[in-house]
C-alpha cells in the first residue's frame, strides 16, 4: 500500500530534466512572445546548413594606394640638389662685391625632417606652406622643386620616407610581435599580415581575428581564413587587425554520460561527434528516441528565434543525418529522460530510506545472539 501511494507522486522524484513528450508539449505550447520553433530531423532537408558552407566576402578587396603616397603623420627628408648659385648659400659663399659666389660643383642641402600635419601640409624655407598629404613622393618632389623656380637656377629635389605612418596598419592580439606593421607592396593579405606579425598564439582553431575598416567591423575565424581563399583579401592602410582568443563550446544536459561544458576539438564538429564526446545517452536513465538540440536561429532580419531540434536516434537514418548535421557555438545538447525511469527511482528511493534500518536491525539481531 505504501508503494501504491508513493507511486502517485512519482512527478516530484529527482530527475536530471524533463522527457521528450514534455520538451514537445512545451515547445508546441510556446506563447506568442517568446515563440519555439521544433523542427524533427528526418530527412536531408531538416539539416539546417552550416554557416560555413555559405561563401561570403566579409571584406571588398579594394584597390590599395601607392606605397608611396604621403598623408598625415608621415616624417619626411627633403634634400635639395643645386649646381651653380646656390639657394641656401652660406654666409662664407659671397663674391667681393657681396653677389652669391658660383660654384661650378653641386652642392646639397639637407632641411630638418618634417612631419606632415593632419591636413596634410609641410613648410619648407623659401617656399612656405605646401600640401603634399596624398601625393606620391614623386608628386611631392615636382610640388617642391616648382615651388622654388625663380628663387633657383635648377634644383632638383628628392624627398625620402623618414617614418611611415600612412601606409601601415596596426596588429594586436594573439599574435607573437604586435604593433605597427608597415605594408611594403600594398599586396599583402589578411593571413599574410598574420605571418608577418610573427604568426599566432594558441590554437587556429580558437582564434577570431577582427577586422577594423574605418567605420565597418567584421569578425573572421582564423581556419575559416586558411580553408576558404575568398575571405583571404588585401589588407588595407589604416586598418586594425586584432587576433582574439574565442573558444567554441557547447553545453551538455540531462541524461547523459556527462553533464558539462565541451570545448570544441575542431573547427567544425558534427552533433554526432558532440555525442560521441558527451559519452552518449545514459542507458540507466536516457531516453535514445528524445534527443534534442537547442539554439538560437537568426533571420535574414537579424532577429533571433529560438529553436529546438528532436533527433530521434532509434531509427537508424538518424545517424547519418547527424553526421551532416554541424554542431554551432553555444548550442544545448539535451538528452531526454526516460519515462519509464521514474518507478525504478522510487524502487531506489525506498530502497535508500530501508537500507539504514535494515541494517540497523541485522546489527542488533547480530548482538542479541553473541550473548
Amino acid at each position: 500500500m505504501l508503494l501504491v501511494a508513493s507511486l502517485s507522486g512519482c512527478a516530484t522524484l529527482p530527475t536530471s530534466g524533463p522527457t521528450g513528450k514534455q520538451i514537445e508539449k512545451a515547445a508546441l505550447a510556446s506563447s506568442a512572445d517568446f515563440p519555439i520553433k521544433l523542427v524533427a530531423i528526418k530527412t536531408a532537408g531538416d539539416v539546417p546548413q552550416a554557416p560555413s558552407d555559405i561563401p561570403t566576402v566579409p571584406l571588398p578587396d579594394s584597390v590599395p594606394p601607392p606605397t608611396d603616397q604621403l598623408g598625415p603623420g608621415d616624417v619626411i627628408e627633403i634634400s635639395i640638389y643645386e649646381a651653380g648659385v646656390t639657394l641656401f648659400a652660406s654666409s662664407g659663399s659671397t663674391g667681393p662685391a657681396g653677389q652669391t659666389a658660383l660654384n661650378p660643383g653641386v652642392q646639397v642641402q639637407k632641411l630638418p625632417p618634417s612631419r606632415i600635419d593632419d591636413n596634410g601640409y609641410i613648410v619648407v624655407p623659401y617656399a612656405g606652406k605646401l600640401k603634399v598629404g596624398g601625393k606620391t613622393i614623386g608628386a611631392a618632389e615636382r610640388l617642391i622643386r616648382d615651388s622654388m623656380r625663380g628663387m633657383s637656377q635648377n634644383p632638383q629635389v628628392v624627398v625620402t620616407l623618414n617614418q611611415i605612418i600612412t601606409n601601415s596598419i596596426i596588429v594586436g592580439g594573439e599574435v607573437a610581435k604586435p604593433g605597427r606593421l608597415i605594408l611594403q607592396t600594398n599586396r599583402e593579405t589578411l593571413s599574410d599580415v598574420v605571418a608577418l606579425a610573427g604568426g599566432y598564439r594558441g590554437n587556429s582553431r580558437d582564434l577570431v581575428l577582427r577586422v577594423t575598416r574605418r567605420s565597418q567591423i567584421m569578425d573572421i575565424r582564423l581556419n575559416d581564413l586558411v580553408e576558404n581563399p575568398q575571405l583571404d583579401v588585401r589588407a588595407y592602410p589604416g586598418d586594425r587587425l586584432t587576433l582574439i582568443s574565442s573558444p567554441r563550446s557547447f553545453s551538455v544536459l540531462g541524461a547523459s554520460g556527462r553533464t558539462e561544458q565541451i570545448p570544441f576539438t575542431n573547427s567544425r564538429i558534427s552533433v554526432a561527434e558532440a555525442m560521441a564526446a558527451a559519452g552518449g545517452a545514459n542507458p540507466a536513465l536516457a531516453d535514445p528516441a528524445a534527443v534534442f538540440l537547442f539554439r538560437y536561429v537568426t533571420d535574414a532580419d537579424g532577429k533571433e528565434t529560438p529553436v529546438v531540434y528532436h533527433l530521434n536516434m532509434m531509427n537508424t537514418g538518424t545517424y547519418f543525418l547527424a553526421q551532416r548535421f554541424a554542431m554551432r557555438d553555444k548550442d544545448v545538447l539535451y538528452f531526454g529522460n526516460a519515462a519509464a525511469n521514474q518507478p525504478s527511482k522510487l524502487l531506489s528511493l525506498i530502497s535508500q530510506l530501508f537500507t539504514p534500518l535494515v541494517t540497523v536491525t541485522a546489527a542488533v539481531q547480530t548482538i542479541q545472539s553473541t550473548r
